[in-house]
């Protein structure tokens, strides 16, 4: 393919890929406030941690007292919040289309080895980052228990709606994202980039850079959610090192099996097809002078001669001029060489 078929391609690609987020946002939006059963609304499900933290240290809203609502301040600020839920919602209910867009413009260009190998790290890619987002969901209820515990009965808290979807979409994507950590190792491990007996190592330097890392994205800050997210981490961390070595036991044994085993990684392996030289190598002779040719020194040419110029002062070139008319002798002119002029 050409360039241009390439950016027409890209372009076909990105118009479904968008029109697949624009459709599952559409859907995120409805959602939001409809029930599809069994399924509860996206609003219930996105605030689920607040209402889990006690009743006595939320703000009671309503005259009934049972119910667990947000306190918006802005006139834009119930809008807003619904359509980065419903953006959000869209994204993931939309994943197999733009994944799928993705995908076909790239797989062309991958061997059959590479697609099986892509396939499996994107699979194994999104378990993670679920798993990741349905820890930190779990986690958020008991961090804001933590949090809004501080004030005891002194205090009661009304969380604003856009800065709490703000915290609760931060905690998704640091806990998904966090969680690609051993994939991203064990892709390293494969490429032979990263040795499983360096990772083992560094465990203690990795681990303990992992728990500062945890202190650091938690927007909250509070030690059950930083907890959570820096033994998780510990524990993928582990998992890679164990697959890391694993693979490079079994890179080994095969390397053993077809003989290269004692081989050093340094040494240039030899060239196909090339044999040694027998009785030694023999030294190469010096380079013998070059010989310069002597100058060699013109001969003098004589100079040419010009062609004749006839009377009428033209240069004679190879053309044949007829004969000028003779001269009359000079002296007097006598009255018979004048003819019948006189």
């Amino acid at each position: 393919m050409s360039l241009m078929e390439h950016l027409y391609e890209l372009r076909r690609r990105l118009f479904f890929a968008v029109l697949g987020l624009l459709l599952g946002g559409i859907v995120g939006f409805i959602w939001y406030s409809v029930t599809i059963p069994p399924i509860p609304t996206l609003g219930d499900i996105m605030i689920g941690p607040y209402c889990a933290v006690p009743s006595q240290y939320r703000a009671d809203l309503t005259a009934g007292g049972d119910t667990c609502q947000l306190l918006a301040t802005g006139p834009f600020s119930i809008l807003q919040v619904r359509l980065k839920a419903a953006l959000l919602a869209g994204a993931v209910i939309s994943c197999p289309v733009w994944l799928y867009q993705l995908w076909a413009f790239v797989s062309p260009a991958l061997y059959s080895k590479e697609r099986r190998f892509a396939v499996t790290f994107v699979c194994t890619a999104a378990v993670l980052f679920a798993g990741g987002a349905v820890l930190a969901y779990i986690v958020i209820r008991e961090g804001l228990v933590v949090l809004l515990g501080m004030g005891g009965d002194t205090a009661v808290a009304a969380l604003e709606p856009d800065k709490y979807f703000s915290f609760l979409i931060a905690m998704l994507l640091i806990f998904g994202v966090s969680f690609e950590l051993p994939l991203i190792l064990i892709m390293l491990n494969f490429a032979g980039a990263l040795p499983g007996a360096k990772l083992g190592q560094a465990r203690r330097y990795a681990m303990f850079g992992l728990v500062v890392f945890a202190g650091l994205v938690v927007p909250g800050n509070d030690p059950i959610t930083m907890l959570a997210l820096a033994v998780s981490l510990c524990v993928l961390y582990e998992v890679a090192v164990q697959v890391s070595k694993v693979h490079d036991r079994r890179k080994e044994r095969k390397l053993v099996a077809a003989g290269m085993g004692e081989l050093d990684d340094d040494k240039a392996s030899a060239l196909p097809g090339a044999t040694e030289a027998v009785g030694g190598v023999a030294p190469v002779a010096a380079p013998s002078p070059i010989v310069r040719p002597s100058a060699v020194t013109p001969t003098a040419q004589p100079p040419a001669t010009p062609p004749p110029v006839t009377q009428t002062g033209v240069p004679q070139t190879g053309v044949t001029q007829p004969p000028p008319p003779p001269v009359p002798p000079a002296g007097p002119v006598r009255p018979d060489d004048l003819g019948d002029a006189t």
